[in-house]
């Protein structure tokens, strides 16, 4: 019983050392192996957990803060990836509240837009508005504050063309 814990323990920490994990997604990849059983899986997360190794909260801020410095994402999406990864929703909309507290979600689709302003430039017809509309849904902003940011952005232009008496 001892080596198979032994084992079992030596796999968990090979499995986080490869990248971090919840717990739960931690469980399920223990328990994919011939050699080991539920008990034993319980008694190895438990100790991961005692010795710091193991902790939903501070994987969900890491991983949420990590996806968000990494390139401008919304809620929605970091939502869905969380819930991938096994989270706990409550875990998960703590971690979210966290992170979306430092950075807006508006500042972070500013970005988006910004960055895909400078690659494909300024959307001149309603299907580049619609093209650019469709990729910020998925990044997972909220649906108003995309209608808001894309119309803002397209009404611009018919403003200007307007004022110079076009």
């Amino acid at each position: 019983m001892t080596d198979l814990r032994r084992k079992t323990f030596e796999r968990a920490i090979k499995l986080l050392a490869a990248k971090p994990r919840s717990v739960a997604e931690l469980r399920e990849r223990l328990l994919r192996a011939k050699n080991t059983d539920e008990a034993t899986v319980e008694t190895v997360i438990s100790r991961l957990r005692e010795y710091g190794y193991l902790n939903d909260e501070r994987f969900a801020f890491s991983y949420a803060s990590y996806k968000v410095k990494q390139r401008p994402i919304g809620r929605r999406r970091l939502e869905r990836d969380l819930k991938f990864k096994k989270v706990d929703s409550g875990v998960a909309n703590e971690a979210l509240e966290m992170v979306y507290a430092e950075t807006s979600e508006e500042e972070l689709i500013d970005k988006a837009i910004e960055k895909r302003l400078r690659i494909r430039g300024k959307p001149t017809n309603r299907a580049e508005a619609k093209s650019l509309f469709d990729h910020l849904l998925r990044q997972g902003f909220d649906f108003e504050l995309v209608s808001e940011k894309v119309r803002s952005l397209t009404t611009d232009d018919t403003d200007e063309v307007n004022s110079n008496g076009l």
